[in-house]
Formats: structure tokens, C-alpha cells, sequence
């Protein structure tokens, strides 16, 4: 599975209109995680840099189970400042967005996604495994009495 971790769902997002945490963010890839099939996790989008930042630090802090990370952002020289004022990992979701996702809404569009996906035919399997040789054989020898048949 592929996991791309677009920053630009966090909240403060410059572009993004969306209102979700790091915390939140990190819970959905710990959700993927939590399926144990081999994850690839790629990093994208965020307009808003120091968060992508946090987003991506925490992220990866899930990833490899450590996520009992100090809120607090260690003070050093090169980038304290960037995440001024409050110097924290986590972000406060913005009180002045609305969230309009009623839970009928969410579970209506569930519900037909679901549908729309248990009506997919998934592709075939096809499975590597040695060819016997002498299943080359029987097929030359009915290739041969084909070619004998038509001539």
C-alpha cells in the first residue's frame, strides 16, 4: 500500500480548507498501519511549511511507534523560531471553521462508496510457480498434431 500524507488537509493550511490536527493526521496513518501489510509512506502537499513539518515529524514518529513525543519543540539555533509562538508539535484546530460533515452525510457517502466498491471485480491472481517440463512436451506434441491436422 501506498499512503500519501498530503500536509495540506492540517489546519492553517495557506490553500487547504480543511481543519485536522497532527494528531489527526498521524491517527489515520496508525489506522493504515494497523492493517500489517507492507506501507509505503510518501510525504506531499502543505502550504504552510513549519506544519508540514510537525505533520511529517510526528508521522513518521508513528510510523516506528514512538509517538509519545514531547509537545514541546526543543529549542536550538537554527529553527526555534520557525514554529514560534507556541513551539508546539501539535496545532489547535481553528475555532472559526465549521465543520458541515453531519454524520448522516458521512455515513450516506459510506455507505454508496462501500456499494461502489463491493461491485468491483478485483484482478486476476496470477501466481509464479515453476512450469514442469513435461508439460512443454504435451504442448509440443499437440502443436505437432494440430499442424499434421490442418496440412
Amino acid at each position: 500500500v501506498v499512503l500519501q500524507c498530503g500536509a495540506d488537509s492540517l489546519t492553517g493550511d495557506r490553500l487547504g480548507c480543511f481543519n485536522l490536527t497532527v494528531k489527526g493526521h498521524g491517527d489515520c496513518v496508525k489506522y493504515v498501519k494497523s492493517f500489517n501489510v507492507p506501507l509505503l509512506v510518501l510525504g506531499g502537499g502543505g502550504y504552510t511549511i513549519n506544519n508540514v513539518a510537525r505533520c511529517w515529524a510526528y508521522e513518521t514518529a508513528v510510523l516506528v511507534d514512538q509517538e509519545d513525543l514531547a509537545s514541546e519543540i526543543p529549542e536550538n539555533d537554527f529553527y526555534h523560531e520557525y514554529y514560534a509562538p507556541e513551539y508546539n508539535l501539535h496545532l489547535k484546530p481553528s475555532p472559526t471553521v465549521q465543520n458541515n460533515n453531519t454524520k448522516e452525510y458521512l455515513k450516506k457517502y459510506k455507505t454508496q462508496i462501500l456499494e461502489h466498491l463491493s461491485q468491483l471485480q478485483g484482478a486476476p491472481s496470477v501466481q509464479m510457480q515453476e512450469i514442469p517440463s513435461d508439460s512443454l512436451l504435451v504442448d509440443r506434441i499437440l502443436l505437432k498434431n494440430d499442424a499434421e491436422e490442418s496440412s
